[in-house]
C-alpha cells in the first residue's frame, strides 16, 4: 500500500446522529461485511461489546481497515455519549481526518460541539455528512446554517439533495454535476444507483449553488480565485484538486448529506473521504522530544525514518494486552524489540494485526502512517510513545478530562480481593477517564468516571464480564478545592536526631490562577538559594498534596504556586525533606487563602414537546439550574441550562415520567464552580 493512497479517518458526532448505522454501510460497500448490521437490532459489527449491543449504544471506539476504489481506508467509529468522549479524545489524537455526522433534523448538538472543539485542538481536517435526509422535518441547509453559525466552520455545500423526507431520492453532486438517483434503495441496499442529469425542476438551484461552492473555495485558494477572476473554464479535478488543498489547510469544511438508514449517497461519501481528506503524507512531519539531548525533534512520514509510534488504546485479550498503534514513521515486523521512552524498557512485538471490529488479520510488517494493533507489550499504556532504541524520541501524550463522579466498591469477601484487584488494573489500562484510590478516612475503594453510564457500564463489565463479586455503592459528585485570595507562606522541615538529620526550607506564593493544568508550578528561585535537583522535589511535594486535597479530600484546581526563596544545608537537605517542606507550605497557605468547594456544573440541554416545557422548567429550577436559552426547532422545544451535578442523578428517569416518554436531553461538563455551604457534608 502506498502512503498516499492511506486514509485514517473517524466518524464521529452527538449520540443517535446515526455514525454506527453509516459505519455498517461503509464495510458493506467496501466489501468488508455482506450483510448490513443494524444498531437497534443489536447486530451491529463494530458495537461488538455485550453493553454496546444491550444499550444500542457505542462504547468504545472500535478500528477496522477497508478498501475503497485503490484506497485503504483505516477507520475508527467513536462514541457519541460524553461519558465516552475519551474514546473520540485519544481516536482524534492520532487521526488525519474526519466525518463529522449530523442529524439532518437535529442538527448542531451538544456533543456535536464538543466532538468539533476537539477535532480543532488535534488539527483534524474535516468533511460533514448531514444524515437522516428521508426524516420528518429535515432541513439541509438549515443545518449547514448552524454548523456555520455555531461551530464557526467555513461550511462549504458540494452536494445538493434530491427531494427530502419520503421523496428523498438521492443527492446532485456540485463538483461534477451529475445526479445520484437510488431506485429501490431499501432492496438493493443502496448498492444500485443511476447516475443521471439534474433533474429540470432543481436545475437552477444547483447551478446558483454551483458557482457559490467555487466562489468559497476561490477565496480560500489562490490559483483558483486566478481562475475565477478571469474567468478561465474551471475542470471537475481542478476543482476537486482546490477543495482538497483548502480542506488539508483547515480553510474549508466540505458538507455532504444522505441518509444512512436507507442506504443512500454513503458511496458518495467514501468518494469524497478519498478525494478531500488527507493522506499521512499530507499532514506536517510529527514533533517530539529527544531524550538525550532534551531538544525538540521531528519525524517525516516515511519508512526510511526511524521507527516511532503512539499507543491510543489497549484492549484485555486472553492472549495478552492488544495495543493500538498509530505508527508515525518507520516501520516494524513481528519479532522486533523497541523502546518505550517513558519506562525506559524494551518491548517485544509478538504478532501484528490489523483489526475489523473484535475481528483480526495477522500481517508481519506495518509501516509510516498506518493504524494497528499489536501482541506483546507489557509495560506499556494508554498515550506512550514506542520508538526505535537507537533514536530516542517522546511524542505528545494525550490529555484526558478530569473525572466528575465516582462511587465506593468493596469485595464481598477476602477471596476476592485479588480478583478485584486484578479487574481494576485492567480496567484502568484499557480506559484513562477511570480512575481508582483509597480514601484516606475511610478505607474504602473509590472508583471514579466520566458520568453515571460510564461507571454503570464499567460496574456491569466487573459483576458480568470478569464475576467480580462485590458491593457497589451509589455515585457520588466528584468535588474540587479551591482558594479565594493570594498568600505568600513559607514551610520549613527541619529534624536533628544525633545522626543524618533532615532540613528543607521553602517560600511560596499562593494565588488562585486558570492556566492549562489544575496546578500551575513556576520556579523564581535565584542565585542558587535552593539547588536544581530540590526544585522538582518542591514541585513533587506540592502536586502530590494538590491531588489528595488539603481539607475535603478533594483534588485541588486553579491554583498557582510561585516557588520564590527557601535555604538549604549542605549535608542534611534531601528530596524528601524538600517534598514535606514544600507541602507544608502548601497546607499553611490552603488554610491562610480560604479554601472554597468547588462542585461540577453540567451543560443541560433538553428536547420536549412544547405541552411539557412548563413541567420540565419547573423540575430544571428545583435542581439549581440557571436556564440559558429556550428555543424551537422542529416542533419540539429545546431547554439550554447550566445545573450542578449532584442534581442530576436520576434525570433520565425523570424526564420520562414528565414528558411521558417522549422527551430527552444531553449533558456534558462545562466547569467546576462554588458549592453552596452545606456541601461539605455531602462531599466528606
Amino acid at each position: 500500500m502506498q502512503i498516499d493512497m492511506l486514509r485514517n479517518i473517524g466518524i464521529a458526532a452527538h449520540i443517535d446522529a446515526g455514525k454506527t448505522t453509516l459505519t455498517e454501510r461503509i464495510l458493506y460497500y467496501t466489501g468488508k461485511t455482506y450483510k448490513i448490521g443494524e444498531v437497534h437490532e443489536g447486530t451491529a459489527t463494530m458495537d461488538y461489546m455485550e453493553e454496546e449491543q444491550k444499550r444500542g449504544i457505542t462504547i468504545g471506539a472500535a478500528a477496522t481497515t477497508s478498501f475503497w476504489n485503490t484506497n485503504q481506508v483505516n477507520i475508527i467509529d467513536t462514541p457519541g455519549h460524553v461519558d465516552f468522549t475519551v474514546e473520540v479524545e485519544r481516536s482524534l489524537r492520532v487521526l488525519d481526518g474526519a466525518v463529522a455526522v449530523f442529524c439532518g433534523v437535529g442538527g448542531v448538538e451538544a456533543q456535536s460541539e464538543t466532538v468539533w472543539r476537539q477535532a480543532e485542538k488535534y488539527r483534524v481536517p474535516r468533511i460533514c455528512f448531514v444524515n437522516k435526509m428521508d426524516r420528518i422535518g429535515v432541513d439541509f441547509l438549515g443545518v449547514v446554517d448552524e454548523i456555520k453559525d455555531k461551530l464557526g466552520a467555513k461550511a462549504v455545500v458540494i452536494q445538493l439533495p434530491v427531494g427530502k423526507e419520503k421523496t428523498f431520492l438521492g443527492i446532485i453532486d456540485l463538483v461534477t454535476m451529475r445526479a445520484k438517483l437510488y431506485k429501490d434503495a431499501d432492496e438493493t441496499k443502496g448498492s444500485d444507483f443511476e447516475d443521471a442529469d439534474i433533474p429540470k425542476e432543481i436545475i437552477e438551484e444547483a447551478n446558483e449553488k454551483r458557482n457559490q461552492m467555487i466562489e468559497e473555495v476561490a477565496e480560500e485558494v489562490d490559483w483558483l480565485m486566478e481562475k475565477f477572476i478571469n474567468e478561465e473554464e474551471i475542470t471537475d479535478l481542478e476543482l476537486t484538486r482546490a477543495i482538497r488543498e483548502a480542506v488539508i489547510t483547515l480553510k474549508i469544511v466540505p458538507v455532504l448529506c444522505g441518509s444512512a438508514f436507507k442506504n443512500k449517497g454513503v458511496q458518495q461519501l467514501l468518494d469524497a473521504v478519498c478525494a478531500y481528506l488527507p493522506s499521512p503524507l499530507d499532514t506536517p512531519p510529527i514533533e517530539g522530544v529527544d531524550t538525550d539531548k532534551n531538544t525538540t525533534i521531528s519525524r517525516k512520514v516515511s519508512p526510511d525514518e526511524p521507527f516511532s509510534a503512539l499507543t491510543f488504546k489497549i484492549i484485555s485479550d486472553k492472549h495478552g494486552d492488544l495495543s493500538f498503534i498509530r505508527i508515525y514513521s518507520g516501520k516494524v515486523s513481528t519479532g522486533d524489540r523497541i523502546l518505550n521512552p517513558r519506562t525506559n524498557k524494551k518491548e517485544l512485538i509478538s504478532r501484528i494485526y490489523r483489526m475489523h471490529a473484535n475481528n483480526r488479520e495477522q500481517v508481519e510488517e506495518a509501516t509510516a502512517g498506518d493504524i494497528v494493533a499489536v501482541i506483546g507489550l507489557k509495560n506499556t499504556g494508554t498515550g506512550d510513545t514506542l520508538c526505535d532504541a537507537n533514536y530516542p524520541i517522546i511524542l505528545e501524550k494525550i490529555d484526558f478530562p478530569e473525572n466528575v463522579i465516582s462511587m465506593a466498591i468493596e469485595p464481598k469477601n477476602d477471596a476476592e480481593k485479588e480478583k478485584l484487584a486484578f479487574v481494576l488494573v485492567k480496567l484502568a489500562k484499557e480506559d484513562p477517564s477511570f480512575r481508582t484510590h483509597s480514601d484516606v478516612e475511610t478505607g474504602q475503594l473509590i472508583i471514579s468516571g466520566m458520568g453515571e453510564l460510564h461507571l454503570e457500564v464499567l460496574k456491569n463489565r466487573m459483576l458480568n464480564e470478569f464475576s467480580v463479586n462485590a458491593n457497589i455503592g451509589a455515585p457520588k459528585v466528584s468535588y474540587r478545592e479551591t482558594i479565594e485570595r493570594k498568600v505568600e507562606v513559607e514551610g520549613k522541615f527541619i529534624q536533628q536526631s544525633g545522626g543524618h538529620g533532615q532540613y528543607g526550607h521553602v517560600k511560596i506564593i499562593l494565588e488562585p490562577f486558570r492556566g492549562e493544568k489544575s496546578v500551575e508550578f513556576e520556579d523564581k528561585i535565584v542565585g542558587g538559594k535552593i539547588p536544581k535537583q530540590y526544585i522538582r522535589s518542591v514541585e513533587k511535594g506540592i502536586r502530590n498534596l494538590a491531588t489528595s486535597g488539603v481539607f475535603s479530600g478533594n483534588p485541588m484546581i486553579n491554583i498557582k504556586v510561585t516557588l520564590v526563596d527557601g535555604s538549604f544545608h549542605q549535608v542534611d537537605s534531601s528530596d524528601l525533606a524538600f517534598e514535606t517542606a514544600a507541602a507544608i507550605a502548601l497546607k499553611k497557605g490552603v488554610e491562610m487563602a480560604k479554601a472554597i468547594l468547588l462542585e461540577p456544573i453540567m451543560n443541560v440541554e433538553v428536547f420536549v414537546p412544547e405541552q411539557y416545557l412548563g413541567d420540565i422548567l419547573s423540575d430544571l429550577n428545583g435542581r439549581r439550574s440557571k436556564i440559558m436559552d429556550i428555543s424551537n426547532k422542529s416542533g419540539a422545544q429545546i431547554v439550554k441550562s447550566e445545573v450542578p451535578l449532584a442534581e442530576m442523578f436520576g434525570y433520565a428517569t425523570a424526564i420520562r415520567s414528565l414528558s411521558q416518554g417522549r422527551g430527552n436531553y444531553t449533558m456534558e461538563p462545562f466547569a467546576y464552580m462554588p458549592a453552596p455551604n452545606d456541601a461539605y457534608s455531602i462531599s466528606a
